[in-house]
Parts: structure tokens; C-alpha cells; sequence
């Protein structure tokens, strides 16, 4: 089992920068894939970025490619979400998850979640 805490969420201005942290239990966190997910009012949970258990790989959505950038510190059993140049739509409550698998569509399918912080970005 693993538990994970989302942390950074805050209030920012268009074009301003946040930094997210998920911090997670378990030592076994650096064997998950790993992920950032963000649910804005009305919309469905969308996946925001992912990276792979093995070489590290990263993905991003399309919204969010150039801006965004996931990272990990394995020895630290933390993932984080640097988000630069922030828009008013990346406004919602970001996710993190961990663990399960990619379908070969390469949609990520997570096992475990933390319970989300906000992000609200003000034009």
C-alpha cells in the first residue's frame, strides 16, 4: 500500500510558476510509474504528465507540452510538477498517482492516489 501527499498548490497569476510535490510511503514508491492528473470544475480527471518506472520517460498532454516538466527523486520517494507560464485553464485540483500500468495506447492507469491540491491561476 502507499499513501501519497500532494503539496504546492496555491493561487498564482497568469504567467507565474508552481512547483508541486507528492510526497509518498512505502519503499518500494521508486518501482511505480508515477503521474500528475488535474480535474477542473466540470471536466473530467485528465492525465497531465507520466513518467515511467524504468528509463524515466516522460509524456505530456498536449496543453501542457514546453510548459510543464515531471521529475522524480527516488531517494526522497517524491514526484514532483514544475508548471511554468501558467494560463488560467490549468486552473483545477492536481493529482498525483502512482503505480499500475500503461495500456498500449499508452493511457496510464494508476493505482494509487493522493487526495489533490488546488491550483487556481487568476488572468
Amino acid at each position: 500500500q502507499v499513501q501519497l501527499v500532494e503539496s504546492g498548490g496555491a493561487l498564482v497569476q497568469a504567467g507565474g510558476s508552481l512547483r508541486l510535490s507528492c510526497a509518498a510511503s512505502g519503499r518500494t514508491f521508486s518501482t511505480y510509474h508515477k503521474g500528475w492528473f488535474r480535474q477542473a470544475p466540470g471536466k473530467e480527471r485528465e492525465l497531465v504528465a507520466s513518467i515511467r518506472r524504468n528509463d524515466g520517460r516522460a509524456n505530456y498532454a498536449d496543453s501542457v507540452k514546453g510548459r510543464f516538466t515531471i521529475s522524480r527523486d527516488d531517494a526522497k520517494n517524491t514526484v514532483y510538477l514544475q508548471m511554468n507560464s501558467l494560463k488560467p485553464e490549468d486552473t483545477g485540483v492536481y493529482y498525483c498517482a502512482a503505480g499500475g500500468y500503461f495500456t498500449l495506447s499508452g493511457t496510464y492507469v494508476a493505482d494509487y492516489w493522493g487526495q489533490g491540491t488546488q491550483v487556481t491561476v487568476s488572468s
